[in-house]
């Protein structure tokens, strides 16, 4: 009965998870301006390879929008034309949005690959909703949600475009990650309520206290985490992608916060699997959410102390929304099919 809305659900999250991945991926490498324009790559479709394409050329047909480098500045075609032996300026008009104007084919590939995830968890969103429409009677809380998955696809669309004419502004990119965060959760109210089947056994109310409590911490910790990335993108910039043993050398508090914060995230859990255990109930959740808190302590140790070791950055961030996406759905399917929500 729920077969499309389950399988368009479960491609809709894995795209959106590589979202997240190529997104940390690009913060990772500095590639965030690797595409200096937007929904476009240098006024293209398809971004170019070399350099050379975003020079100027005599006897070329330059379309509408297409961009070029001109003396460290990007100029953009005003109309379609075919120029002739001598530039002429008053065919182009400056882009005012910011002024980075440089080329890296790898960054501008690495960014492309980015939009065009984001493009496909947009189809595939707009497909889960259109599945959802004839449960707007019946079972409400599916087309609420995939309606609110939509509106917030479009959104993150939007806010991509203001992190690139902001040049990459921190506070915007980590707006960026929360609303990723927000999607990841809709579409997982999506999938619980339409699953036809709950929990073999209720947990206990201890159980589901200390699992809203570890939920809890690990949205406190997500939050602090991205204040430190902040803090650390601006290391970057100061100190370059080539001094990493700087960019946590002297850390804001929210660092120490963090930090302390992990050891009672994993008390709180192991606490948690030793109540799941006595109770007899079933142990997937809280067993990989064991293995994801480890991963991110093990990740974070290997940041501080070896100075950001390849990949560890976009891995830790990628752990932290799976982690916040599995408490999240043992918390959908305890409450969903406990009230049996069909609002």
């Amino acid at each position: 009965m729920y077969k499309n809305l389950q399988r368009w659900t479960r491609i809709s999250l894995i795209v959106v998870y590589l979202v997240i991945a190529a997104g940390a991926t690009v913060r990772m490498t500095g590639s965030g301006m690797g595409c200096p324009d937007w929904p476009k790559c240098f006024g293209y479709y398809i971004p170019p390879t070399q350099v050379e394409q975003l020079a100027w050329k005599p006897n070329t047909t330059f379309k509408k929008g297409n961009v070029i480098i001109d003396q460290d500045r990007l100029l953009v075609a005003a109309d379609t034309f075919t120029s002739t032996d001598t530039f002429n300026p008053e065919l182009w008009k400056p882009y005012t949005k910011h002024d980075y104007a440089h080329f890296n084919a790898t960054h501008t590939w690495i960014e492309f690959i980015n939009r065009l995830l984001g493009a496909l968890s947009g189809l595939a969103i707009l497909i889960l909703f259109g599945y959802s429409v004839k449960w707007w009677r019946k079972k409400p809380i599916i087309f609420i949600f995939a309606l609110l998955s939509l509106l917030g696809i479009l959104f993150q669309a939007w806010l991509g475009k203001t992190v690139v004419d902001s040049n990459l502004l921190p506070l915007k990119i980590s707006l960026h990650m929360l609303m990723a965060l927000l999607l990841i959760g809709f579409l997982l109210v999506v999938r619980v309520a339409s699953k036809s089947f709950g929990l073999s056994k209720l947990p206990s109310r201890k159980i589901r206290v200390l699992l809203y409590g570890t939920f809890a911490l690990t949205l406190i910790q997500i939050i602090l985490g991205i204040q430190v990335r902040q803090f650390v993108d601006l290391q970057v910039e100061r100190w370059g992608y080539d001094l990493p043993q700087f960019w946590l050398a002297a850390p804001e508090l929210n660092f120490y916060i963090h930090r302390s914060l992990s050891l009672f995230v994993v008390a709180a859990n192991i606490l948690l699997f030793i109540r799941v255990v006595k109770d007899n109930i079933e142990q997937i959740f809280i067993k990989r959410i064991l293995w994801l808190v480890s991963g991110e302590i093990a990740l974070g140790i290997a940041m501080f102390y070896f100075d950001f070791p390849f990949a560890t950055q976009p891995l830790h961030l990628v752990l932290a929304t799976l982690l916040f996406g599995v408490q999240l759905y043992w918390v959908l399917r305890i409450n969903l099919h406990r009230y049996d929500l069909s609002l």
